[in-house]
Parts: C-alpha cells; sequence; structure tokens
C-alpha cells in the first residue's frame, strides 16, 4: 500500500515536471543562483569584519610556525588580498546554502522517496569539504610549508611573497576540500547508474596503487611517512565511497 503511494506521488510529480517549460526551469535556475550569490555575499560580509582575526590568528599561524617571513610586494597588495581571503571565506561559511539550492533545483528530478534525504546530503556533503578543510590545514599546509622553508642552500634565505604564499594556502585548503567529496561524487555515479559498489570493490587493489602513486606525487617532502599520511585519508575515503555507492543502489 506505502509502495503505490509513492509510486502515485513519484507519477504525480513526474507530470508536473512535463508542465514546467524550459523557461520555468531557466527562470528557477536564475533565483537559485541569486540565493546562492546572496549567501555568499552575507558570508563574505561577515568575514570581512572579522577578517583581522583570519589573517593573523588562522591564515598566518602555519607560516609563523614554519618560521620564515612574509613580504608584501605591491602598492595596496594587502587590502586587494584581505578582499580575496574575505570572498573565500564567505564562500566556504556559506557552503550548506549554496548545497541546499543546488539540490532544491535538481529535486524535481528526484524520486519522493529521495527528497527526504536531501537535509542530509547537504549536511553530509559541507562535513566532507569541512573534514579536507581541517586535515590541510593542520597536516598538509605544515608539511607542505616546512618542506619550502627548508629546501635549498642556507646561504639563501626562504622569504616569500604574500600572494605565492596565500595561492599555496588557499589552493591546498580548497583542493582538499574538494578531494574530500569522494564520497558525495561517488552517490552522484551511484545514482546515475555509472558506478556499483562492486566495481570498486573489484578494482580496489587498482585504487590503492593509484592512490599511493598521486600521494607520492602530491606530497610536499621527499619521505615515505608523508605520503603515507597523505594516502591514508584516501584510501579511507575510497571505502566509505564503497559503502556510499552500495546504500546509493539500495535506495534507487
Amino acid at each position: 500500500m506505502a509502495d503505490s503511494e509513492e509510486n502515485i506521488l513519484d507519477e504525480e510529480e513526474s507530470s508536473a515536471e512535463v508542465e514546467m517549460g524550459f523557461l520555468d526551469h531557466l527562470e528557477e535556475l536564475r533565483w537559485r543562483i541569486i540565493y546562492s550569490l546572496l549567501g555568499i555575499v552575507v558570508g563574505t560580509i561577515f568575514a570581512w569584519i572579522f577578517i583581522d582575526f583570519f589573517i593573523d590568528h588562522v591564515l598566518l599561524v602555519p607560516a609563523k610556525v614554519a618560521g620564515f617571513k612574509l613580504q608584501n610586494l605591491r602598492p595596496f597588495g594587502q587590502l586587494f588580498l584581505y578582499f580575496q581571503v574575505a570572498m573565500i571565506i564567505g564562500f566556504i561559511i556559506s557552503l550548506p546554502n549554496v548545497v541546499y539550492h543546488v539540490w532544491k533545483f535538481i529535486a524535481p528530478a528526484l524520486k519522493h522517496t529521495e527528497k527526504k534525504y536531501v537535509k542530509w546530503i547537504v549536511i553530509f556533503t559541507t562535513f566532507c569539504f569541512l573534514c579536507g578543510v581541517v586535515f590541510a590545514y593542520f597536516l598538509m599546509l605544515p608539511l607542505t610549508l616546512k618542506f619550502a622553508a627548508g629546501f635549498g642552500s642556507h646561504d639563501i634565505a626562504n622569504n616569500f611573497s604574500i600572494d605565492e604564499y596565500f595561492s599555496i594556502i588557499i589552493s591546498v585548503i580548497l583542493g582538499a576540500g574538494l578531494v574530500f567529496e569522494l564520497p558525495m561524487l561517488s552517490f552522484f555515479l551511484s545514482k546515475l547508474g555509472i558506478l556499483t559498489a562492486g566495481f570498486m570493490r573489484k578494482y580496489r587493489r587498482h585504487a590503492i596503487v593509484v592512490i599511493m602513486f598521486l600521494a607520492a606525487i602530491l606530497s610536499p617532502g621527499t619521505d615515505p611517512v608523508s605520503q603515507v599520511l597523505l594516502a591514508i585519508p584516501l584510501v579511507f575515503l575510497y571505502e566509505v565511497s564503497i559503502l556510499v555507492a552500495k546504500f546509493s543502489q539500495k535506495k534507487s
């Protein structure tokens, strides 16, 4: 009885989708983009209010720990840098809002039984991204900056441009956040029927070899310890992705 009611709801929603024209979809997309941008603006304003704290007590801490000095080589360089950092932090703060509106836009294509998971998907997506940010800040960045500060001749002072420093900081943090979205990517591909848990289990050994190879390339240090430290979370994410794919297939 419950299954028949859910099928009826799905059929009603499908017919509603047919009635929704192309221009209506564009209008819906426009408003979702506007809502997302408004969230980023609000997050950026919040970040700008506390920009001194984010700069001095968060982003500059890895440089202080590594023990090298930063230099600003452009007029108004710090001003533009502060704006850039505020926008990036604003995006990170507003990430749940952005993910929510992305899912609200694709919600008409979901089944009635799948829509109730949207809230948890938003939470899980945000959690994965923040885990990547934390991992990058407390593990990857110290290794990267320690290697950069200690490499080369002792007769050459390793003083870095503030632009280059923040470029490394931002790229590593955002890159790690995106890599930690691997379970969510597995969820999407499983829903589309492109990826299965059985396929991922079958090629687990191949995936581990690829992960170790990537860890060797992306590792900031040359020692095997840092490479293993980078490979461990990637292997863990792969195993989590298998579980996510299995769960997704059951719910399809």
